[in-house]
C-alpha cells in the first residue's frame, strides 16, 4: 500500500528549560533489579539535560548526526516517549523540543533529497498516532522540523530504525506483538510517500533493530529471546539467522537498544543488555559474528552510572571533541549523586567516548 501524506502537524519548537530539583528522600527505579557495571567499566564522559517528562519512564531512544564537513557542527535526537522529540548539542543542552507526543525509537539517515534540497531524514515509531512521525533536519542550520505522519499496520508501533538500499530510503516499524513491517520512504511533490513492501513476524516481544546499509543486513532485538538477522532486501529468502541468544551469559533480559559503529578496525554491533546494564559487542563485518566482550558505562566525570539502558545510538568517526566515536545511550536513572523522590525521577541520555571502549574491550 502506498499513502501520500500531507503534513497536518505545527511545526513549532518548543525549548525545553533544565530541571533543577533536590531531595533528601531515597528513590528505587521500577525497572528490574540489576547489577550496575556488569561488563568491564567504561567511564562516562558526559550528559545530555533530563527529558520533561518526571517521574515516569519516558526518555527511549536517541541517534546522532554529525556534519561530515564539519564534525564539530552535530546534535543528538531523543525520544521523550510521554511527550516528543528532543534536540541537544553535543554539549548535552536542549537545543529544540518537538511536542509530537508518544515517540518510541529514533533513527536518522543523510542525504535525502526533498524539493532539490538534501536534508537528513528522521523518523519514529509512534504509539499515540498508531504510526511513524517522520522529520527533516536541515544541515545548513541544525534545525529539525516535523514533516508528517504515516499510519501503519502493526499491532502497536514500538521499535524502528530506518536504512538505505541503493538509493531507496527504508523504514523498519516493529510492533509490540512481534509484527514487522518494512517501508519505502520517499518525497512526492515535497511531501511524506510511504508504501509498504514486506512483512514477517517474530514470536514474542521485539523492540531494537538497526541497519548496515553496505551490507544489507538488518538486525533486530528480540526481548527474552535474542537478536536476529534477516536481509533487507525484500527479494530474499525470509528466514533469519539467531546470531546471539538471550538469556546468555552475553545478553541478559531484555534485549533492548541496538546499534553499529563503523571504525577502522571493522563493524561492530553494540547491544543493551537491559537486565544487568551491560552492553555487548560483536565484530561483524567477517563471514560470522565474532563476540568481543561487555562494558558498563561506570560514573565518572561528575556523572552517575547507566542502568537499564532501552536504546542507543553510536557515530563512527571525529565528532565534536570525540576523535575517534561517540555512544549516547539512555539512563533508566539519572541521579547525579542526589537522592530522588519517584514523583522526581528524571531520565537522561549518557555520553561515553568510543575510545574508551575500545580500550576496555581491547578492539
Amino acid at each position: 500500500m502506498t499513502f501520500s501524506i500531507r503534513n497536518c502537524f505545527s511545526f513549532a519548537s518548543v525549548l525545553a528549560s533544565s530541571v533543577l530539583l533536590s531531595s533528601c528522600a531515597s528513590f528505587e527505579s521500577d525497572a528490574p533489579k540489576m547489577t550496575v557495571g556488569a561488563g568491564t567499566p567504561v567511564p562516562v564522559s558526559g550528559e545530555t539535560e533530563p527529558v520533561g517528562t518526571l517521574g515516569d519512564d519516558a526518555a527511549d531512544d536517541p541517534e546522532i548526526w554529525a556534519d561530515p564537513a564539519d564534525p564539530s557542527r552535530a546534535v543528538i535526537l531523543g525520544t521523550d516517549k510521554k511527550a516528543g522529540l528532543y534536540v541537544y548539542g553535543l554539549d548535552g543542552k536542549v537545543r529544540q523540543f518537538l511536542p509530537e507526543g508518544q515517540l518510541n525509537n529514533v533513527d536518522l539517515r543523510d542525504g535525502f533529497e526533498v524539493d532539490g534540497r538534501r536534508m537528513v531524514l528522521a523518523g519514529a515509531s509512534d504509539r499515540g498516532r498508531m504510526g511513524m512521525t517522520l522529520f527533516l533536519l536541515d544541515p545548513a542550520t541544525l534545525e529539525v522540523r516535523t514533516w508528517g505522519h504515516a499510519p501503519t499496520a502493526v499491532s502497536e508501533p514500538y521499535g524502528f530504525c530506518l536504512g538505505r538500499r541503493g538509493d531507496a530510503f527504508i523504514a523498519v516499524m516493529v510492533g509490540k506483538d512481534g509484527d514487522v513491517k518494512q517501508y519505502r520512504i520517499a518525497s512526492a511533490a515535497g511531501q511524506p510517500q510511504v508504501t509498504e513492501e514486506r512483512s514477517f513476524r517474530l514470536s514474542s516481544q521485539p523492540e531494537g533493530c538497526v541497519v548496515d546499509d553496505a551490507t544489507g543486513a538488518l538486525y533486530v532485538g528480540e526481548e527474552a529471546k535474542g537478536i536476529w538477522l534477516y536481509a533487507l532486501d525484500p527479494a530474499a529468502p525470509a528466514e533469519p539467522r539467531l546470531i546471539a541468544a538471550a538469556p546468555s551469559e552475553q545478553l541478559k533480559p531484555d534485549v533492548e537498544g541496538l546499534a553499529l559503529m563503523k571504525d577502522a578496525a571493522g563493524t561492530w554491533l553494540i547491544a543493551s543488555s537491559q537486565g544487568d546494564s551491560a552492553f555487548a559487542v560483536w565484530k561483524v563485518d567477517g563471514p560470522e559474528p565474532v563476540y568481543r566482550g561487555r562494558f558498563s558505562a561506570v560514573a565518572a566525570n561528575g556523572v552517575d552510572n547507566v542502568t537499564g539502558t532501552d536504546g542507543l545510538a553510536a557515530h563512527a568517526g571525529p565528532i565534536g571533541a570525540y576523535p575517534e566515536g561517540l555512544l549516547v545511550i539512555q539512563d533508566d536513572l539519572d541521579t547525579d549523586g542526589e537522592a530522588l523522590t519517584a514523583p522526581q525521577r528524571r531520565q537522561n541520555f549518557k555520553l561515553v567516548d568510543w575510545r574508551e571502549v575500545r580500550r576496555a574491550l581491547g578492539l
